[in-house]
């Protein structure tokens, strides 16, 4: 019958664990204050910290928080602004002389450089029609030039603007409507 009574039990109760003596139960209740001091400590330290002034100090290995050379930085913030094609577009116009040449950049200047997706195109302005016409003719070729240092499609087109007439000066002389010498340049 023994046997009757063993077979009878339900399996839930084998399944059920232990209650914890009185050992277990001091070493849990151990490990709950470790913690606990352990977290009142950081606690305490983090005010000690916040006290003085400080917070993380400075180790002896690099991290973030370290100095960094005026160049670094700034191509830091470059990268983190995204503005790569702007910085790379104004770099070119700091070199624009050793792009085209010196006859050319000696009468063309690079204006601006609009970054729009659909347009990207770089305005130039020269000194006489003839240098515009022969920038203009010239284009295709530093186009190709100016992608080939900046990346491709960064400029699609280069817009060329010839040279600007005198002011405008309207007075008594001047007939209404009247473009005046304007019409003679570009």
């Amino acid at each position: 019958m023994s046997g009757d009574a063993a077979g009878a039990e339900p399996s839930g109760d084998r399944a059920k664990p232990p209650e914890p003596s009185g050992v277990d139960l001091a070493r849990v209740a151990l490990r709950a204050a470790k913690e606990q001091a352990r977290a009142r400590g950081a606690a305490a330290q983090q005010k000690k910290q916040a006290r003085r002034g400080g917070g993380l100090r400075s180790g002896a290995r690099a991290d973030g928080r370290d100095p960094l050379p005026l160049g670094a930085a700034i191509n830091r913030l470059i990268t983190e602004r995204g503005w790569e094609t702007p910085a790379a577009v104004g770099g070119v116009m700091g070199r624009w002389p050793q792009i085209v040449g010196d006859d050319l950049a000696n009468h063309c200047v690079p204006l601006r450089y609009d970054e729009d997706p659909d347009e990207r195109v770089l305005t130039v302005q020269c000194d006489s029609t003839a240098w515009a016409t022969q920038l203009r003719l010239l284009a295709p070729q530093l186009v190709a030039r100016l992608n080939a240092d900046l990346g491709h499609g960064t400029v699609r087109l280069i817009k060329v603007l010839g040279p600007g007439g005198p002011q405008r000066r309207f007075g008594p002389l001047r007939a209404p409507g009247s473009t005046g010498p304007g019409d003679t340049y570009g």
